[in-house]
């Protein structure tokens, strides 16, 4: 098989799916598989499906259409607010949309006329997080500009938390966000389909012992994907956290010399040579780089770490008998890692369906409770 390349258990995903849709379902709260940080992969959305996902949903129109090639006929929706040049693409693939802006929103229902179809429309709420969401002050009004719309149904709110201020959600933010989805509903129309509370950070308030309210979808990707919660990075109890392995291949190894080790052989030849660095570790080198993934991401084998690395070499130090070349190291990602090496272009994905070995061990901590009874 060819190096670098990802190996990716598609049961093990089945079954993180499968876990969490379980578990969420207690709580009236539906899952959203998220698909962005694996570019879109058709087989990886299907294994969300397979596990129980009610549809998909990516940020990138480009890995919307690689889940259309493939005859995917679900519905999927764009998470990122979408760019007014993509409209009418937007309305040939998605069967809706997160929005924030009425411009956009406008595009998007005349393309959908043009189509001959009606486009769902989300409204992301600002809730704290700084990031994309229209203020809740301004919510009901935008609501109703998009309820007059031909070409245009409103479909729900979201929010999104802990995206970029790293802060997970409390539960009073979780309750205005329901207050908020009551209020538009109180201003006519029909009831909205669907409350979006956000994301894989907010696993620890919906599996906790707040209500849930009007709350009854997640998107989740990186929980499903790498079954830990994100803010800690704990592992999520009965999840698998090596769905996705990625394997490179050394193509150096040895000793090498501490900085600047050069020392005369014979004074009267001028002749040098390379002084050995007594007790460093045995150095190997693998054919991958800050190219293909985020280095700091990675996290390799006992008894390696990693010593350095430039676009297309990662420097390895062990304190075990080095690999030959033309082994394989298999290394975990977390997921910014993850989601470069799926984009990178010379690493391959390979797919393996076989069943697990078994489930992971109890989790300790403070997520010890989304562990299953």
């Amino acid at each position: 098989m060819s190096c670098p390349r990802i190996e990716v258990d598609l049961c093990k995903i089945r079954h993180n799916t499968q876990t969490l849709v379980k578990r969420l379902g207690l709580r009236g709260v539906g899952v959203t598989g998220v698909t962005k940080a694996v570019c879109g992969h058709p087989a990886i959305a299907q294994a969300m499906l397979d596990g129980g996902a009610t549809a998909l949903a990516d940020a990138r129109i480009r890995n919307v259409q690689r889940l259309r090639s493939t005859g995917l006929t679900g519905p999927i929706t764009l998470i990122r607010t979408p760019m007014l040049s993509q409209a009418d693409e937007v309305v040939q693939s998605c069967e809706a949309s997160y929005n924030t802006e009425i411009p956009v929103i406008s595009a998007l229902a005349a393309a959908a006329i043009r189509n001959g179809s009606v486009h769902g429309i989300i409204l992301m709420v600002e809730m704290g997080d700084r990031r994309d969401g229209i203020f809740p002050e301004k919510l009901a009004e935008i609501a109703q500009q998009v309820r007059q719309m031909p070409g245009a149904t409103l479909e729900g709110i979201g929010a999104n938390f802990a995206c970029l201020n790293g802060r997970a959600p409390t539960a009073s933010q979780m309750a205005a966000l329901s207050e908020l989805a009551n209020e538009i509903e109180r201003g006519g129309g029909p009831s909205l389909k669907i409350v979006s509370g956000g994301g894989s950070a907010n696993l620890p308030w919906a599996l906790g012992g707040h209500a849930t309210g009007r709350v009854n979808d997640l998107r989740l990707g990186e929980a499903i994907l790498l079954g830990v919660e994100p803010l800690s990075g704990e592992r999520i109890g009965g999840m698998h956290t090596d769905a996705f392995t990625l394997v490179a291949e050394v193509i150096e190894t040895g000793a090498k010399p501490a900085p600047f080790p050069i020392a005369l052989i014979d004074p009267t030849t001028e002749r040098l040579r390379i002084k050995p660095a007594g007790g460093a570790p045995a150095l190997m080198i693998l054919a991958l780089g800050q190219q293909d993934t985020d280095i700091q991401g990675l996290s390799l084998p006992v008894g390696t770490k990693v010593v350095g690395a430039t676009s297309d070499h990662l420097v390895v130090g062990t304190n075990r008998s080095p690999l030959s070349v033309g082994s394989e190291m298999k290394i975990q990602m977390n997921y910014n890692a993850l989601m470069h090496a799926m984009a990178a272009p010379d690493i391959e994905v390979s797919l393996l369906d076989d069943p697990p070995t078994g489930l992971p061990k109890r989790t300790q901590g403070k997520f010890e409770h989304l562990v299953p009874v």
